[in-house]
């Protein structure tokens, strides 16, 4: 993360991220695949087993990460010119982002291991005088009736390390010649990790 100053002299936080150049490795469509869909490509794999080898072969890559965008609706229904289609082996690099943009961001958050319930669920702690001994526990977690535990139940356990999406996200910044933009805010995910920008769509 960073600092930039707007156009009115407000400061914002910004997270850098490197977004691309990505290469278009499969084209999906609903007459063969029941659905619209771009499979990009991102970095280079030390090495790529063979199936993954084959199926990059068309768009002479060998990418290490593979993600797929579903489309809503086809370029075809969309009126969109076939002549501006993206095809198997272009690439794909900021300069399709643009300053004002909304983004939605996906990745994994930081791994927090086990946690408690105060740290894990902002649970209040209890009293610390008058002999209590309950500082830090949980409390009740159910009823004497039906006597058993609710599925869902805030409890201790594994905290962090799970799927997190950002919607509605702010592009303050692109940088087409290095493949770095800036989104206004924080991003889910620790430094060097893989994250998943996508435009919303309207």
């Amino acid at each position: 993360m960073t600092q930039l100053f707007d156009e009115n002299g407000r400061l914002n936080s910004v997270t850098l991220l490197q977004a691309g150049p990505c290469v278009v490795t499969q084209l999906k469509d609903d007459v063969s695949d029941g659905y619209t869909a771009v499979q990009l490509g991102f970095g280079k794999a030390k090495k790529l087993a063979k199936p993954q080898a084959g199926h990059l072969k068309k768009a002479k890559a060998e990418s290490r990460y593979i993600a797929e965008f579903r489309l809503p609706f086809s370029q075809a229904e969309a009126g969109v010119d076939q002549a501006d289609n993206p095809t198997v082996g272009d690439t794909i690099t900021a300069g399709i982002f643009s300053i004002g943009d909304k983004v939605e961001v996906a990745s994994t958050s930081k791994g927090k291991g086990f946690a408690g319930t105060i740290k894990r669920h902002n649970f209040s702690r209890g009293p610390k005088t008058h002999g209590s001994h309950n500082y830090r526990a949980p409390g009740s977690i159910g009823a004497g009736y039906p006597q058993h535990v609710f599925k869902g139940q805030k409890m201790a356990g594994q905290m962090g390390n799970a799927k997190v999406t950002v919607k509605n996200l702010q592009i303050v910044f692109v940088d087409v010649e290095k493949n770095i933009i800036g989104i206004k805010g924080a991003v889910p995910g620790p430094k060097k990790g893989l994250v998943r920008v996508q435009g919303r769509q309207e």
